[in-house]
């Protein structure tokens, strides 16, 4: 039997962009993040590795900090495991 996921919408403000992000890594449940622009496309892909914590994710949050700063509002889709 295939792997099931799971796949949660959360809407957000470029402003909270960061801090979302950075709450959904710390929750340790989600295996990747997929940002949207509010076209509905994909503008960047985080994959989450098990084990992967602190210093490794610093230069994706610097990338989605320059991120938030072009975008207003965004769809950020949080996958995960069942």
């Amino acid at each position: 039997m295939p792997d099931q996921t799971n796949q949660e919408y959360i809407k957000v403000t470029g402003e909270d962009l960061v801090k979302k992000i950075k709450e959904l890594i710390k929750a340790g449940n989600a295996t990747k993040i997929i940002i949207q622009n509010e076209d509905g496309k994909n503008i960047m892909e985080i994959p989450l590795t098990i084990g992967v914590v602190g210093v490794a994710f610093a230069p994706v949050l610097a990338a989605v900090g320059a991120l938030a700063a072009l975008v207003t509002n965004c769809t950020l889709v949080v996958v995960k495991k069942n």
